[in-house]
């Protein structure tokens, strides 16, 4: 471990070899980091942080705050970023509450200077979060969305996995995988077929995809009607199963279509 003697680390914080700590960070007791990650200066890293391996924590970043949440009463909660994850200046990401007892940041992430991650949220991996977005408590964000800058994502709400944001987005409804979500209110403006071209997708898959929400999104059959018309007329698949699975387990239930 490299740390320089401007920093302040509580000796009971479980700090792997290879870690190099700047000047003026700060590590409380409760924190466990692992090796090869850097905390810039002025990090600071808060009791219930878990930060895995080759991390990035860049100046003025707090992990595993205290959650803003008036129900937190103390009690012992955790923050866990994953290994490669890359956390910009003034980010924070908060620990969590008894409803869940931990926020999770994957692995391979990139959170953008001035983002808010809440208590008790999932980022999966694969994640990047653009500059001054606000993710609110119990929010779900499957691997590899991508959140445009300054975009407001509602409590509870569920992002799917490849999903493309657009910057400035506010979202308060749950956004399916593979799209691209703009305008406002929010709604769906087609495939991110250029994220996933990127990450290996078939041109029959991604076209697959376009006739699956085209009937979800652009037809005039409810939602319920539109899912059961893609059960009859798409064979069962794994991008089949994984957008009706999403759609039928929506709480909050789907952004709007293209046609509203």
């Amino acid at each position: 471990m490299s740390t320089q003697p401007l920093a302040t680390i509580h000796p009971d914080a479980r700090i792997a070899p290879g870690v190099v700590i700047d000047p003026f960070v700060y590590v409380a007791a409760d924190v466990e980091i692992g090796e090869g990650t850097h905390l810039y200066p002025g990090a600071i890293v808060l009791d219930g942080a878990r930060i895995g391996r080759n991390c990035r924590i860049h100046s003025g970043a707090v992990i595993a705050g205290e959650p803003q949440d008036l129900k937190f009463k103390g009690e012992v909660t955790t923050a866990v970023i994953g290994d490669n994850t890359i956390i910009r200046e003034s980010a924070t990401v908060n620990r969590g509450t008894a409803s869940k007892g931990t926020t999770i940041v994957g692995s391979n992430c990139l959170i953008m200077a001035y983002c808010h991650i809440a208590h008790d949220c999932v980022v999966g991996d694969n994640v990047i979060i653009s500059n001054a977005s606000q993710v609110a408590g119990e929010v779900h964000i499957d691997h590899h969305a991508v959140i445009g800058g300054g975009s407001l994502i509602h409590q509870f709400c569920h992002i799917g996995a490849h999903v493309m944001m657009q910057g400035g987005s506010l979202v308060n409804k749950d956004v399916p995988p593979y799209i691209i979500c703009a305008r406002n209110p929010i709604s769906y403006a087609g495939i991110n077929v250029v994220g996933l071209r990127r990450r290996g997708f078939t041109s029959e898959q991604i076209s697959t995809l376009q006739e699956i929400y085209r009937l979800i999104f652009s037809s005039d059959l409810n939602t319920t009607d539109a899912l059961m018309a893609v059960e009859a007329d798409f064979p069962p698949s794994d991008l089949r199963e994984h957008v009706l699975e999403f759609v039928r387990n929506s709480h909050r239930g789907i952004l709007k279509g293209n046609n509203y």
